[in-house]
């Protein structure tokens, strides 16, 4: 077993850790066998939602041709929000027979979705059982009283992704929101006495740790339990910890007594000697946490999580600490659809992703602008990379959307916390107003207040689209992050330079990052010379060598300003907008390094690959722009190599660096008429290392 397939078990594990240490408590998938129904105007579904008897109208809905067979993840819009503005935007119908298990009868049962976008309304045997809005996070509901024990079951799951003003994103604009069951659903058994399954879908356990170094760490679990026995329980509560090769480290007792009225609290304290720290993208170690109600010598419940020895911290205007060494922050952020399944990904699909993300050497990864699926957190603990985690107050305010957005902060926060990799929670992005005392800086602080009540040991911040640190909106969250686009919507390319420098000088010593730059590249238009597009706004041709342009010159001003102590490209990905029109694709966001559908990269990705993956390489650059009208023409290549040369026809030029060491330039080289073959070489000791493109020159 390689090291990444090996890693890539233990986070399956994690993931699904209940499942695999205990038959205490019993985890299966749910997501087979299911039947879907596009209903927003049925009247067959508008007389269910107004209370007709669910077994009345199924027997009607059966008839329809419109079923569909659906095994989840499934969305409804997997194409149609990928093609233009005219989505189906609504409700649609969920529904499944199955059956529990009849020595389950005097467990407990439960359901949870790890996402429904947006809102959905839970039905078991036509009863009512509850209602989550928030198409991101996960949500649990137990359905111990409402199942049958002796005969098959149904269960009704009403999805709808209409925009509204009370549920964020309170639009489509920016990113759409893909209705379904887009994520994997699991049933849950339990004993009676067990962890806590139903707050807002947490694990049932809290790590915290403090004074962490390579001596020792304080490792803090906090624990809710509860049982519905009718007399008090008397247990002990284990906690165990156990190394990435699953060999037992330490375990801490303590006898505890859970009450049959409300949540029992319990905190254990250990403390850990020498550990292997888990340092990020230099070495991700992950021990687990495994903590046990046990009664008797027999265990009623277990609950496992990641645990990974770290501390991080943001000194600002210089650099971030990882474990007390200077860590960089090479960063992307990361939509989360691809083209042909919208959001309804696998967990391949996710690792794909992740693991293109590592092919280009980043550290650090923005999960923009929303919460994001459990297996990505998982996945950035094996990986290794420190990940930045948000909730979608974004682009908009309705002011009628602050509850929704604390019920959403606190989801993110309860669910997602023991994940090592995350360092940072996101309460908002570019949403505004006039004056400080209104709706945005009030409830930003709200949010603000909710993670670091929650999660008092790691970081947040708050993003602006200005290039203003201190606006009205800003400064209610440890770190600003800035939105930025200079020499797309404004300005010139080498603005960003001048510009964090003036922040350094009035700012010095502000925890600032730069949370988006970027600009939108289109890889099947190419051109000779190097021109910004004349409107990015509705514009249809966005040609890929001024992306690329951006990139080389501001990753290189990024580097010379410290002010800027992490920075995030926008995007990884190419991702879906329905509403957009630019650039030569419809509906798309063409500021993605990568193609919507992960098969093409472009020059961007080989540029930070470059400069950020240490692995030797060399790639042409502007190797689509490949029809040339002029008999000398500069050439570009980015390389980490220390010596580059460039052969053109087989004339020999030697490169020279260009904005820094990884990009080197050969202004003018001589073309002739027809196909011209150019190669790079450089070598890596004593290996060769090439790559070859052909320009035609008319």
């Amino acid at each position: 077993m390689n090291k990444f397939t090996s890693l890539f078990a233990v986070a399956t594990a994690l993931l699904l850790g209940n499942q695999c240490i205990a038959q205490s408590r019993v985890v299966q998938s749910f997501n087979d066998d299911w039947k879907f129904y596009k209903a927003n105007n049925s009247t067959f579904f508008t007389d269910f939602e107004n209370g007709q008897k669910y077994f009345e109208s199924q027997s009607q809905w059966t008839k329809l041709e419109v079923w569909e067979d659906v095994t989840l993840p499934h969305t409804y819009n997997r194409t149609d929000m990928q093609t233009d503005r005219n989505f189906f935007e609504g409700k649609a119908v969920y529904t499944k027979t199955f059956s529990v298990d009849a020595a389950s009868k005097d467990k407990r049962t439960f359901i949870k979705f790890e996402g429904v976008g947006a809102i959905a309304k839970l039905y078991i045997n036509d009863n009512f059982i509850g209602e989550h809005k928030g198409g991101y996070s996960m949500f649990t509901y137990e359905i111990t009283n409402s199942v049958n024990y002796d005969k098959p079951n149904t269960i009704t799951v009403i999805a709808d992704n209409a925009s509204r003003k009370d549920i964020i994103p309170i639009n489509q604009f920016l990113f759409p929101v893909y209705g379904g069951i887009y994520r994997p659903v699991h049933l849950i058994t339990t004993n009676k006495t067990s962890f806590v399954v139903t707050d807002r879908a947490a694990p049932g356990i809290q790590i915290r740790q403090q004074n962490v170094s390579a001596k020792n760490a304080d490792i803090e679990v906090s624990a809710k339990l509860e049982t519905k026995e009718k007399t008090a329980q008397a247990a002990e509560l284990w906690v165990e910890i156990r190394d990435y090769d699953g060999k037992l480290v330490q375990t801490e007792k303590q006898p505890v007594k859970i009450s049959p009225q409300g949540v029992t609290y319990v905190k254990q304290a250990v403390k850990m000697k020498s550990p292997r720290l888990w340092d990020g993208i230099r070495d991700p170690y992950l021990y687990s946490v495994t903590a046990k109600i046990m009664s008797g010598g027999k265990e009623l419940d277990a609950v496992k999580q990641p645990l990974g020895v770290r501390k991080v911290e943001i000194n600002g205007g210089q650099n971030v600490l990882l474990n007390g060494k200077p860590y960089p922050m090479y960063g992307v952020c990361r939509h989360q659809d691809r083209e042909g399944f919208g959001s309804a990904l696998s967990f391949a699909q996710h690792k794909e992703d992740m693991l293109m993300i590592k092919e280009m050497g980043a550290t650090t990864i923005r999960l923009a602008h929303y919460q994001q699926s459990p297996e990505i957190y998982s996945l950035a603990d094996t990986l290794g990379f420190l990940t930045w985690a948000e909730i979608p107050f974004v682009n908009r305010v309705s002011y009628y959307e602050n509850d929704n957005a604390k019920q959403q902060m606190t989801e993110l926060v309860k669910q997602n916390m023991n994940h090592p990799s995350i360092y940072i929670w996101g309460v908002h992005n570019e949403v505004y107003s006039k004056t400080a005392d209104e709706q945005v800086p009030v409830l930003s602080r709200e949010l603000n207040d909710i993670a670091k009540t929650l999660d008092p040991d790691r970081y947040t911040v708050a993003v602006t689209g200005y290039n203003v640190v201190d606006r009205q909106e800003n400064l209610s969250t440890d770190v600003q992050g800035i939105n930025h686009y200079f020499g797309w919507y404004g300005g010139k390319i080498e603005d960003l330079g001048p510009w964090a420098k003036k922040v350094q000088q009035d700012f010095p010593g502000y925890k600032i990052m730069l949370s988006e730059y970027g600009a939108d590249g289109n890889m099947d238009i190419g051109q000779e010379e190097l021109k910004m597009p004349d409107n990015v706004v509705s514009g249809k041709s966005f040609p890929e060598n001024y992306q690329t342009e951006t990139h080389i010159q501001q990753w290189a001003a990024i580097q010379q300003n410290p002010i800027i102590v992490a920075s995030y490209v926008w995007n990884m990905f190419e991702f879906a907008v329905p509403a957009w029109n630019r650039g030569g694709v419809n509906a798309r966001n063409l500021k993605g390094l990568v193609s919507f559908d992960r098969k093409r990269k472009k020059d961007s990705f080989y540029w930070y690959k470059a400069n950020w993956n240490p692995e030797p390489m060399i790639y042409l650059a502007n190797r689509r722009d490949n029809e040339r009208t002029k008999a000398q023409s500069k050439v570009q290549v980015f390389s980490n190599l220390k010596d580059v040369k460039l052969e053109v026809n087989g004339k020999s030029y030697t490169a020279k660096q260009g904005v820094n060491d990884k990009h080197w330039v050969v202004e003018q080289v001589d073309l002739k008429q027809g196909q011209n073959t150019i190669v790079a070489v450089g070598k890596d000791g004593s290996k060769e290392l090439r790559d070859e493109m052909v320009w035609n020159l008319k």
